[in-house]
């Protein structure tokens, strides 16, 4: 069988690739020529170039293949211009389903994010059918994965046999960018981190992300989404779990929320205005930590069989990627 995989250079889409062959299959990667095929380096895939926006480079992509998986997203919490948000996760996905309509897809993943489903104001696990609308999204990131759900159902309603998966916060190795996760374990371990404010996450590795793909291609309901989560945990245990994996004594201050805010305001006003490069102190991502990030993974543990691997596992194989490839200040 052979697959298709977007975002296969990326975090979760490598993790992806290597699942698929590790399974024995034939894998096909869409990747810029801008890109950086770092985390491809030594594995049997067939690169192809190509562009969601290039009708015609998706669909040379598609042919021959049997499964899609679509991973790619433009992911980050400040663009100066954030219309990039909406031309990759909102249009290019559209692009992309349409082609694999076309070429006769058999079956197609769709990569979301939680950040695209409701939270619950009682501190309680959210789930996949938590109420939400496109007015409840905290920033454009949000905003166009929620659209891009909107075209993936779509798509499903015109016959595309399509999964959507909603993987929560991955940790593991092979995080080059790095993520937002990722950056604030690099800031762990070059003491970057003297404080910490009262939010939460759901945690799950990031090799468990890729088998939740392959779970939803093989068993997953078209048109369903899937939580692709596991452990729910605050930002300070999270710090007491890098702790004692580093030895690094973690932060003891707790930000309080309205202290932070302004200052979030602040660079966020100087990224806009003067510098043009990405904040600090991400707005969004401080509006987002107002709420505990807390979800349950059952519907994918009990309908794919998602696995479940210990967290303080994959925190150290990402504290051990991270120290072995230039991410921590000798």
């Amino acid at each position: 069988m052979s697959s298709l995989v977007t975002g296969g250079t990326g975090f979760v889409g490598a993790a992806v690739v290597r699942a698929l062959l590790a399974e024995g299959q034939a894998v096909r990667a869409l990747v810029r020529r801008a890109g950086d095929p770092r985390n491809l380096d030594g594995l049997d895939v067939e690169m192809t170039y190509g562009d969601l926006h290039d009708k015609e480079s998706l669909r040379r992509a598609l042919k021959g293949c049997r499964r899609l998986y679509h991973v790619a997203a433009h992911y980050s919490l400040w663009e100066a211009d954030p219309r990039v948000f909406y031309r990759v996760n909102v249009d290019g996905t559209r692009n992309l389903l349409e082609a694999a309509l076309d070429e006769g897809i058999e079956r197609a993943v769709y990569t979301s994010t939680v950040g695209a489903l409701g939270h619950r104001d009682d501190g309680q696990p959210a789930d996949e059918e938590t109420p939400v609308c496109l007015d409840r999204m905290i920033g454009h990131y949000k905003r166009s994965k929620f659209l891009g759900e909107e075209v993936a159902r779509q798509a499903a309603n015109r016959g595309l046999p399509v999964v959507i998966v909603n993987p929560s916060t991955p940790v593991g190795p092979r995080d080059i960018k790095p993520t937002p996760t990722g950056q604030i374990i690099v800031d762990f371990l070059n003491r970057r981190m003297p404080a910490y404010i009262d939010t939460g996450l759901n945690l799950i590795d990031v090799d468990d992300v890729a088998r939740g793909h392959l779970l939803a291609a093989d068993r997953g309901r078209v048109g369903e989404r899937y939580i692709l989560g596991h452990r729910n945990l605050s930002l300070r245990e999270i710090f007491a779990l890098l702790g004692q994996i580093t030895k690094i004594p973690p932060p003891t201050i707790r930000l309080p929320y309205h202290l932070i805010l302004p200052l979030a305001h602040a660079n966020q006003w100087l990224s806009n205005r003067i510098t043009r490069k990405p904040p600090r102190i991400p707005l969004e991502g401080v509006k987002m930590a107002r709420h505990h990030m807390f979800f349950t993974a059952s519907k994918a543990v009990q309908e794919l069989g998602l696995p479940q691997s210990p967290i303080d596992q994959a925190l150290e194989g990402a504290v051990r990627w991270f120290t072995g490839n230039g991410y921590v200040e000798k």
